[in-house]
């Protein structure tokens, strides 16, 4: 299963011609300028999540469980709990991966400014609308309003992006990832606590003694 933090990781680049850009409703434009005011305002987050990836070709789901952490201006934790552990970081310029079953630690470069608008935005920064033609889009299990979100510059890596919103209190309530062969990563969020004041050492990773560390930075010198 591809990991939350790959489908992240795969919204940073965009490639292709500009196609043209549909004005959202009204109601949308409102819902997603709520949304995008909300996560202006928060400084931080944690969340609990549980991550479903449906394989389209082999027509099965897996599922895992973890919890979520983000900090202004561009740091991320996620620390998955089930079906095995496994923590990811986001740390200015850098990813950390630890597997604590196969005992490695991998590092490798990243730059956090190509991501896109729908990352970035939680927090606090880049426009939803500039990349994205967005739509409601009907959902009868759907606690809040469901969004679609279709790039406005094809990637190939991803078709589309689904938000589902609380329209009360404008948190992203799931994020639904479809990758080019109508895969699906659902990430669904519970929980949420915001601007709880979170350190920045909470977004360190140092292993164990007897860990594997494999250092991809000095391998991209």
């Amino acid at each position: 299963m591809r990991p939350l933090f790959i489908s992240i990781l795969a919204l940073s680049f965009s490639v292709s011609a500009e196609k043209k850009r549909p004005t959202p409703t009204d109601e949308v434009k409102a819902l997603v300028d709520r949304v995008q005011a909300f996560y202006e305002k928060t400084t931080d987050f944690t969340a609990s999540f549980q991550q479903q990836y449906t394989y389209q070709s082999f027509n099965r789901k897996q599922t895992s469980e973890g919890k979520v952490f983000f900090l202004k201006p561009a740091m991320m934790r996620w620390e998955y709990q089930k079906p095995a552990p496994k923590s990811f970081v986001l740390d200015g310029e850098k990813v950390y991966a630890y597997d604590p079953e196969a005992m490695t630690f991998t590092i490798a470069s990243f730059r956090s400014n190509q991501l896109s608008a729908s990352v970035t935005f939680l927090w606090g920064q880049g426009r939803l609308e500039k990349e994205f033609a967005i739509s409601r889009v009907e959902c009868d299990s759907c606690q809040g309003t469901l969004l679609e979100l279709t790039p406005h510059k094809p990637d190939p890596r991803f078709q589309k992006i689904k938000l589902e919103v609380d329209p009360r209190s404008s948190q992203v309530l799931r994020s639904i990832v479809i990758d080019p062969d109508g895969s699906e990563n659902a990430i669904t969020f519970t929980d949420f606590k915001a601007n709880q004041k979170l350190s920045k050492e909470l977004f360190k990773l140092k292993p164990p003694p007897g860990t594997q560390v494999v250092d991809l930075t000095k391998r991209q010198h």
